[in-house]
């Protein structure tokens, strides 16, 4: 059967310099070098996110596609979105089936065919489809990659590996940023292929380190009853006498759900997963229809409807957006982890409300002072916006719906999870400009609306999770089996981690800084 020629079959054994019985400690520069590695999924995922920002405002590109209205540019965006959609939801199948690293390097095979088509696009129906296609792999990124690094990281830094992934993310919607801004300035009708194609060379590199390198999630390594392979990929990770903690409530949890669960689609929308279900959704939901990508997206326009009339200046502004998103992508890497979060996903749609208001007084003013200087201080709200929506719901959602589900529903209920992003991702895309056209700073109005009743949403309904190992989720959310000894279990090995921990911390940037070189 093809499924099983492409999961990963190889034993996976010690390296010949251990010595046996010796206790390995936690090599937690290990962690942080896979997290960084997949997470050239997340740096493909911002790439394509920022990518069409300035081409689908660019006169050369609108002469040779000849969009007929608004609705047509939105849905060259948009259709991007139901691609992810579906490469979301069809990740829950190949992550239990295939192993969540090869599901990633299939992804990557997908993601190159649909930029090979965006490239060669003449016309807005091929480009449309190149969208589709490469949507497919980013979709199955968006669901993969969080769902692996949120198997492998220790319960007390989850929030920290997850705010590492959405970093490198940030990176890529900087980098991308200035490579279509450089590219601009071309004097050629063709300049928008070439960041569109160079896309493929980190995509190659993904999709051949996840084949050969990348090992398998321990947590699905015990779903396949593969448990010395299991036993010894928690121990390269966390240490062997962690790994023999980890790996024994890990086997409890999963024979336990093979009883009281089924593990198919349907039991996502059953009592008692059913509460998870909806949390996650929601989640992943607000982080969308509150505005980011609505104000991405569309920023050269937002700038220019600020009074920012000089496109070359409304594209630096642009550019500007990707460096604040990149840098604030830092804040969550040190402190998420040190309040819940609920607290950081409140503090952020405080700040969002206010940014939003602020762009409202803006747009405002340079309708009724259209030379003023004063417009340009239009730029300071949006990157204001990111600031929050980057310290706390970028990367706060995320983390949540990756979390939260039992080991035997945790890649559909991802996927899930994912696909209500995208979903809510394409409307936006799809409903901002005609709004914006029809209402003006009206759709930021809205989104601050929005923003108030997501606010009620993670004070009220949300649970909070910080500092939860993966296998507590199912006490914590009251779904089936016994662990009364869980919390002692957990303790024990967060204690086992916690000097080396320390030791990281030290030197977290630097090992940050040599993986991504």
């Amino acid at each position: 059967m093809m499924i099983e020629l492409i999961k990963q079959a190889t034993p996976i054994r010690p390296p010949n310099n251990v010595v046996p019985g010796r206790t390995r400690q936690p090599n937690l520069r290990y962690v942080y070098t896979l997290t960084a590695f997949v997470s050239l999924g997340a740096f493909l995922f911002g790439w394509d996110q920022g990518v069409m920002t300035m081409i689908i405002a660019d006169d050369r590109w609108l002469k040779l596609m000849q969009p007929a209205n608004d609705w047509s540019v939105g849905f060259v965006i948009s259709i991007y979105n139901i691609g992810c959609v579906i490469g979301a939801m069809t990740t829950g199948f190949f992550a239990d089936a295939c192993g969540r690293e090869r599901t990633l390097s299939l992804a990557s095979t997908v993601f190159i065919l649909g930029a090979l088509i965006q490239s060669a696009s003449y016309t807005i129906t091929q480009m449309s489809i190149g969208r589709f296609v490469l949507g497919l792999g980013v979709g199955a990124y968006s669901a993969g990659v969080p769902l692996y690094i949120s198997e492998i990281s220790p319960a007390n830094l989850r929030g920290r590996i997850v705010g590492i992934e959405l970093m490198i993310l940030c990176f890529g919607e900087m980098v991308i940023f200035w490579i279509v801004y450089a590219f601009y300035f071309l004097n050629s009708d063709h300049w928008w292929r070439i960041p569109l194609a160079i896309q493929v060379v980190p995509a190659l590199v993904l999709a051949a380190g996840c084949w050969t390198w990348v090992p398998p999630s321990p947590r699905w390594l015990v779903a396949e009853e593969r448990y010395e392979c299991a036993l010894e990929v928690l121990s390269r990770l966390h240490g062997s006498e962690a790994a023999e903690l980890e790996i024994s409530e890990i086997r409890k949890t999963v024979s336990e759900e093979q009883i009281t669960t089924q593990a198919s689609w349907s039991d996502m929308f059953q009592k008692p997963v059913l509460r998870v279900t909806l949390l996650g959704m929601g989640i992943q939901m607000f982080q969308q229809i509150t505005g980011t990508n609505g104000i991405f997206y569309y920023a050269p326009s937002l700038f220019k409807k600020g009074g920012i009339t000089d496109p070359t200046m409304a594209n630096l502004a642009t550019g500007g957006v990707g460096v604040v998103l990149f840098l604030s992508s830092w804040i969550p890497i040190f402190y998420f982890d040190r309040f819940g979060r609920k607290t950081w996903l409140q503090l952020g749609l405080l700040g969002m409300i206010f940014s939003l208001l602020g762009i409202c007084v803006l747009q405002q003013h340079a309708l009724d002072h259209p030379n003023s200087p004063t417009n340009n201080a239009i730029v300071i709200f949006p990157y204001l916006f990111f600031t929050f929506f980057n310290m706390s719901w970028s990367s706060g959602s995320w983390a949540y719906a990756a979390e939260i589900f039992p080991i035997s529903l945790r890649a559909k209920g991802n996927a899930l999870c994912t696909a209500s992003l995208w979903i809510s991702n394409f409307v936006v895309a799809q409903v901002s400009p005609p709004i914006e056209t029809a209402t003006g700073y009206g759709l930021y109005i809205l989104f601050a609306i929005i923003c108030v009743v997501a606010f009620f949403f993670v004070r009220y309904a949300l649970v909070e999770t910080r500092g939860r190992s993966l296998e507590e989720m199912t006490e914590l959310f009251g779904i089936g089996g016994n662990q009364k000894n869980q919390d002692l279990q957990d303790s024990v090995r967060q204690g086992l981690l916690q000097p080396n921990l320390e030791d990281e911390d030290a030197t977290l940037v630097d090992d940050n800084s040599e993986s991504l070189e």
